[in-house]
């Protein structure tokens, strides 16, 4: 099987890598700009599989491979299409996962071919569901891998009216942080932990003409407690 890979991310460089070991398998080549999609017209290859590759591949080339072009997003679809899927269910407690779908006209939206839902915790940031979001895309690529060789997967529609979009408008909406809004506390919390995501800086406050950066650590209680079970106390 001859394949285009689109991208790359972390977890899209540890798929790619894993696909060139495959027997039977030829990568024949790795795009990450959107004016090289036209060598897919000249590569026919059988499949085009995109990991973190960031523009939206026009219908045309779309129906080239004869396998079809297939996507891996790092959310349960039909929630959370678009831009920082590790963010929102943090933010708005819907379903965290992962998906592989047929790519279509527009972002997301295609045919699920498997997706798989990834537990979150009140500790979680915005960077320990990233990295667990990645782990399960490789997990969930590998194990569907083998029905994808032998074109035996199925796939289901996503229906139009269900689940949540985001743009990076969105996310950049999110980080301003208004010094003068009431807000509930786990709200409050939930949206800076969804945001915290060292060594970039994202939420933010601007008091008296000067911006400064908020992340913020929640530990399990579990987690910092002494043998006996009670609470460390600091002595001053």
């Amino acid at each position: 099987m001859d394949v285009v890979f689109l991208g790359i991310n972390d977890v899209g460089f540890r798929i790619y890598e894993w696909l060139c070991r495959r027997d039977g398998v030829e990568v024949t080549a790795l795009l990450t700009r959107s004016e090289q999609l036209d060598l897919i017209r000249r590569e026919h290859p059988d499949l085009v599989l995109s990991v973190g590759f960031d523009h939206l591949v026009p219908p045309e080339i779309i129906e080239v491979p004869p396998r079809g072009a297939i996507n891996l997003h790092p959310s349960f679809l039909p929630y959370n299409r678009g831009k920082s899927p590790n963010v929102w269910p943090l933010i708005e407690g819907t379903p965290a996962g992962v998906t592989i779908h047929y790519m279509d006209a527009e972002y997301d939206t295609g045919d699920v071919i498997a997706r798989r839902e990834v537990e979150t915790d009140f500790s979680d940031t915005g960077k320990t569901l990233h990295a667990r979001l990645e782990d399960a895309q490789f997990e969930l690529f590998t194990d569907v891998w083998p029905e994808l060789a032998d074109g035996t997967v199925e796939a289901t529609p996503q229906d139009a009216d269900a689940g949540t979009t985001h743009t990076t408008a969105d996310f950049v909406e999110r980080c301003e942080l208004d010094p003068d809004e009431t807000v509930r506390v786990k709200a409050l919390l939930d949206r800076l932990r969804a945001l915290t995501f060292p060594p970039f800086d994202n939420a933010y406050v601007e008091l008296a003409g000067e911006r400064y950066y908020v992340d913020v650590e929640i530990r399990p209680a579990a987690e910092t407690t002494d043998e006996d079970g009670e609470g460390l106390l600091s002595s001053y």
